[in-house]
């Protein structure tokens, strides 16, 4: 028999290493590895719900939900973390709400990471009605009041903020720099984006300036109003906060913009990582992503906002994004198209009706192991609700993958060969 082991005696508690609730400390970024001959890295950032591997795809849960799919679904697939987006769920259900549910995962029940746009990019788009995106053409000559045909202006920029008429029902809303401020901490995310001022490719460089100026002094209200809100709500977990990067397509806006806030200090307050943002030509994405990360501080997360493309991830891992969100993949899959190494293919077409393989046989998702071409064909001319969710699983699937398989590439030194690997492989895409 083992001896028995005397009562331990009463002695004073050891002081706790668990930090406050809101400590800073709680939120961090550490770098791994690196590209050679690039500005792209493997890390982790660290927030008080978990740790994102970086690089790193974020899935787009806009109103509190990536469509058709559930949070634990999200999470089976291989998702880190999600991004959801203030201006919608400041007009349904309301930020208070998810402030009384104890914040967006708690609300959403996801337990990992979080962020929240500002709300900027659906004031904008959607106030110009360029619905989910901005017009990249360049062809167009420059207006500075760019409003999408048959659509009437419903968003008005002045200095101090933004005032605009909801697309749901045309109520009248305001948001500043501070509103973005307080909605954004109602909704508690882990990570939130300085509230900015999204310009198109239509317009002018004089207005492209001002906008720039004004984006910038819009990032130190959100400081100064940061500070306040962390320090009022010492109770919840602390946020991380990004700001965010403008200057379309001009090289020195972008470094302007990068040396800015990425040196920025507000009462004591600075940025925890950064944003990309803006309007711009996919072949200068790369050029631009690189312009600003050489001028921002190393030992910060740098967020890429609205890509999901296979070769837009290698271009802007390879110049220094860690992270990306977009909403391509699941609105793309509940219009019919899925995403394979080979390329991508629409599943309505005919030839798939009596096609009883998987979308990809050597998948590992959900849908992949359990369901054919052929079933997921009959949803969709059934207009059956399933079919979405099963192929959001599949696209969400591929895409969270695709970007893992990016980092453990570049942890193995074989970052370019991978890429053109897969590239090659991609460019056979399937009709």
């Amino acid at each position: 028999m083992p001896e028995s082991v005397p009562a331990p005696t009463s002695q004073p508690a050891a002081p706790s290493s668990t930090p406050p609730v809101n400590d800073r400390s709680s939120f961090s970024f550490q770098v791994h590895h690196r590209i050679e001959g690039g500005l792209g890295r493997t890390g982790t950032i660290s927030t008080p719900h978990g740790q994102i591997q970086t690089p790193a795809f974020i899935p787009v849960a806009t109103k509190a939900t990536v469509k058709a799919v559930r949070p634990e679904e999200m999470s089976e697939l291989g998702a880190q973390a999600v991004l959801a987006n203030a201006y919608h769920l400041n007009l349904q259900p309301g930020t208070d709400v998810l402030d009384a549910a104890g914040g967006l995962g708690k609300f959403m029940n996801w337990a990992g990471p979080t962020f929240t746009d500002s709300g900027g990019f659906q004031v904008m788009s959607l106030g110009v009605g360029f619905k989910k995106t901005i017009s990249m053409d360049t062809s167009r000559v420059t207006n500075d009041d760019a409003v999408a045909p048959e659509h009437e202006r419903r968003a008005f920029v002045d200095d101090d903020g933004v005032t605009f008429r909801s697309h749901i029902d045309g109520t009248v809303h305001r948001f500043t720099p501070e509103i973005s401020m307080e909605l954004q901490h109602q909704i508690g995310a882990d990570m939130i984006f300085a509230f900015d001022e999204l310009t198109t490719l239509f317009n002018t460089r004089s207005y492209q300036e001002e906008s720039l100026e004004r984006t910038r002094l819009w990032a130190q209200r959100c400081l100064v109003a940061h500070q306040r809100l962390s320090a009022e709500r010492s109770h919840r977990p602390y946020q991380a906060l990004f700001g965010v990067l403008q200057g379309a397509q001009y090289e020195d806006l972008r470094r302007r913009a990068a040396r800015d806030l990425g040196s920025m200090e507000a009462e004591g307050q600075v940025f925890d990582g950064f944003g990309i943002g803006g309007a711009l030509e996919k072949e200068n994405l790369g050029t631009i992503v690189g312009w600003v990360c050489e001028e921002l501080p190393e030992s910060k997360p740098r967020h890429l906002l609205g890509i999901s493309e296979p070769d837009d991830f290698f271009t802007a891992i390879e110049n220094g994004a860690d992270t990306f969100d977009c909403v391509q993949p699941s609105r793309v899959a509940r219009n019919g198209r899925v995403y394979t190494p080979d390329g991508y293919f629409n599943v309505p077409q005919a030839k798939y009706k009596k096609d009883f393989t998987p979308i990809q046989a050597d998948c590992g998702c959900y849908t992949c192991q359990h369901y054919t071409k052929a079933y997921l064909h009959h949803l969709f001319k059934a207009k059956e609700m399933l079919y979405s969710t099963l192929c959001t699983i599949h696209n969400e699937y591929y895409t969270v993958k695709l970007v893992d398989d990016i980092r453990d590439a570049i942890a193995a030194g074989r970052f370019y060969d991978f890429r053109d690997e897969t590239l090659a492989r991609y460019a056979g895409r399937i009709s």
